[in-house]
């Protein structure tokens, strides 16, 4: 790691590390939020950035994730919250294998159809499951908990998010670096060229809806605890195109351009917060300026800018 790296990862510590000292408490729920979206934005940059497999349910995912998280703590509380997230990160997981498989044959548009039907599956599963979601009624999460710590506070589920944020940013990174993370760019390049090069795509793309669900489930599990209640009609299909937004403003195939993408879409969102009629109109726009003026998101301008 250069200096220059060094210097800016301990700068984004520090500020990460003393954000809830300095800020209203506000800002600090906002903050939470946009690490809880960037990790979906991973998950998604995963399955789209790397592998060109569009979605449009990866808000169904983060609804899987969410009202895991909270059955679990409903009816096992005694699990603490790192075994809760995992749970609910395998539970989506599954979910995205039992999708991924028969998405297989699919590309361009069918998978956009078929993902954005997923989300609506989603969305009406939890409503005629009042009996286990309580439908349009809601469902209120319990405090996370581990051993006698509550996280009650915002600070103390920011910093719970900042841990789990960290670690998934870290997986992130090193799967990107090995073996199938080359496998999932070979694939976004071209799938007969892997395929020739004994990459086994279909492995390798099923794999990436795995990972990607899993990421996506644990973001859902950690909003569950953030915001402390859960209804359907907060995942919705405009959610999904608000991930998909995330990693094409931060920057296709780039862990850091997910993050970017996110916090700046979170923090456009609450502060449009009083125009959520024209929402769609609003980001549609953006996607496509940004397809059009910034092809390669945030994270690829930033580059070009240091180079020159």
């Amino acid at each position: 790691m250069t200096r220059a790296r060094l210097a800016g990862a301990v700068a984004a510590a520090a500020i990460l590390l003393a954000w809830p000292l300095v800020v209203p408490g506000y800002f600090v729920f906002l903050a939470t939020l946009v690490l809880v979206n960037g990790i979906v934005a991973l998950g998604l940059n995963l399955l789209s950035g790397y592998t060109n497999q569009l979605s449009f349910g990866h808000a169904g995912f983060f609804a899987i994730g969410g009202y895991a998280t909270a059955l679990l703590t409903i009816h096992a509380g005694a699990l603490p919250v790192p075994v809760t997230l995992l749970g609910a990160g395998l539970a989506t997981a599954l979910v995205g294998l039992a999708l991924g498989i028969p998405c297989l044959r699919l590309e361009g548009l069918y998978l956009a159809m078929a993902t954005l039907a997923f989300g609506f599956v989603v969305v009406e599963a939890i409503l005629h499951l009042d009996w286990l979601t309580r439908g349009n009624d809601g469902l209120r999460v319990p405090v996370a908990r581990l051993g006698p710590l509550a996280f009650s506070t915002e600070a103390s589920r920011y910093y719970l998010v900042v841990v789990v944020t960290v670690l998934m940013v870290a997986g992130a990174v090193n799967l990107v670096r090995t073996r199938t993370g080359r496998a999932f760019l070979a694939i976004r390049e071209s799938e007969v060229a892997a395929q020739t090069s004994g990459v086994n795509v279909a492995a390798f793309k099923t794999a990436a809806f795995v990972v990607s669900a899993f990421y996506t489930g644990v973001a859902g599990g950690l909003f569950a605890f953030v915001v402390g209640y859960l209804s359907p009609d907060a995942f919705d299909v405009f959610l999904s195109v608000d991930f998909l937004v995330m990693i094409i403003v931060g920057g296709l195939g780039s862990v850091g351009g997910s993050l970017i993408g996110a916090a700046i879409v979170t923090v456009l969102h609450d502060s449009l917060a009083a125009f959520q009629n024209y929402r769609p109109l609003i980001f549609g726009g953006i996607m496509v300026a940004a397809m059009l003026f910034m092809p390669g998101g945030v994270a690829s301008t930033a580059r070009a800018w240091r180079r020159r």
